[in-house]
């Protein structure tokens, strides 16, 4: 029995030897786990195959990865174009959560050819301005037209009314417009002697640097800084006026009289392309500016004091055909489609600009009026007449960066052109739609 409490008073004499920490303290924390080691680790996934699951998960991954491009080719008649769908759908979500929507919005870029777009073109009743209209509608946008019918005709624009696409609105550009539109092509200008000359203030206007004179380039811009549109302004040769340097360039600055009979158009435009640049550095608004010379085809008007317009219409109502001075000034004639596609380009591109637009083929006043015979009456007589003030003496496009960065340069030669331009004003001059003098 004594045996027996010795014995069991060793064994809690022992107990209590082992585990002194314990009684004492409760609330000891934990010991700290030994890492394991390397050779426990490879145990570890040699077990129950674990090394084998890793390596055929990567297989899997690898697998989806490589052909996962080719996946996403597939046309949706294929079966597995699913997996392209599902992809699509997680990257549009993944975007629409990572972006909020509080997010500032920046301009969007024209979509061009992935949308329709709604253009206004002012002047678009005139000449240029109904064909560019044609072009813009056959391409399947929606036309908005602006034009006070200064210079402009209804007629020029008639086959357009039942078209849904096509609006018209008679408004003078020198009064604010409220319109939404991604492009604004301002053509609105008139541009012939005859009209600028016959109201050199209404024709300045448009183009002074004058906060009360210069409401129509300016409202046109302003309209464009708030709505994000492309603004593309039709410049013209006449910015260099009687030039120094030839042919010219783009670089050219020109050489203007300010005070002359010309001066309302020709710095009216020079100061339009200063307003245009002012806008584009200050205000970022996307410009086009394109300077266009000489331009003929159907739809001038009969009587605009225009050299191609006056000899075709005089050889018409056989007249004699007027040259002034000795007829040796020269001027390059473009047709009115090839500088329709010149100013889509330019608006349709990236580049701002200024670019010479018109056909580089130059012709003395002289060779032009022996074309207009071939063409219409070989017996038509030439009359000298004493010459304009500050007509210039030669005018001559370097198209190259036209052609360089545009990808454009004019395909129809003037004795392609003339007898279509012909055709139209026999028309009109026979059937007497239009009178003489200003239309």
């Amino acid at each position: 029995m004594m045996k027996q409490l010795h014995k069991q008073s060793s064994v809690n004499h022992r107990r209590d030897e082992e585990t002194p920490s314990t009684l004492s303290s409760p609330y000891s924390p934990k010991a700290l786990k030994h890492p394991r080691s390397l050779p426990r680790s490879i145990n570890y996934l040699f077990k129950e195959q674990r090394l084998l699951f890793i390596l055929v998960g990567i297989l899997i991954g690898s697998t989806f990865f490589i052909l996962q491009p080719t996946l996403s080719r597939l046309g949706p008649s294929d079966p597995n174009s699913a997996i392209n769908t599902v992809s699509r759908s997680f990257s549009t979500a993944h975007n629409l959560v990572s972006k909020p929507t509080h997010a500032k919005v920046g301009r969007v870029p024209v979509a061009l050819g992935k949308r329709r777009l709604r253009i206004v073109v002012t002047g678009g009743a005139g000449f240029v301005g109904s064909h560019l209209v044609d072009k813009l509608l056959d391409r399947g946008n929606d036309v908005i037209v602006i034009d006070n019918f200064f210079t402009g005709r209804k007629n020029n624009l008639v086959h357009h009314f039942g078209n849904p696409r096509f609006e018209l609105i008679r408004h003078d550009v020198v009064e604010p417009v409220l319109l939404e539109v991604d492009q604004i092509y301002h053509l609105a200008c008139p541009a012939s002697p005859v009209h600028y000359k016959y109201n050199p203030v209404k024709t300045i206007i448009s183009f002074s640097t004058s906060y009360t004179n210069v409401m129509g380039t300016l409202n046109m811009l302003g309209l464009a800084k708030r709505i994000g549109a492309r603004f593309l302004l039709t410049s013209t040769s006449e910015v260099y006026g009687d030039p120094l340097e030839h042919p010219q360039k783009e670089t050219y600055w020109g050489n203007v009289n300010p005070i002359g009979e010309r001066s309302c158009y020709d710095e009216g435009k020079r100061t339009a392309e200063t307003l245009a640049m002012d806008y584009h550095r200050g205000a970022d608004v996307e410009v086009r500016i394109a300077r266009i010379f000489n331009t003929y085809g159907p739809r001038m008007c009969l009587d605009d004091g225009r050299v191609v317009s006056n000899f075709v219409a005089q050889a018409i109502r056989k007249q004699p055909l007027t040259v002034y001075g000795d007829g040796k000034q020269t001027r390059s004639f473009q047709y009115v489609s090839d500088l329709v596609n010149g100013l889509m380009a330019l608006m349709d591109g990236e580049h701002v600009g200024p670019f010479n637009l018109g056909n580089p083929g130059e012709f003395t006043m002289l060779e032009l009026a022996e074309v207009v015979k071939e063409t219409i009456d070989s017996s038509a007589t030439i009359e000298f007449r004493p010459n304009t003030a500050d007509d210039p003496h030669k005018r001559k496009p370097d198209i190259s960066k036209a052609k360089e960065l545009l990808n454009w340069e004019p395909k129809v030669s003037l004795r392609e052109g003339l007898p279509l331009m012909v055709s139209d004003f026999q028309n009109r001059i026979l059937n007497e739609d239009e009178g003489k003098g200003i239309n």
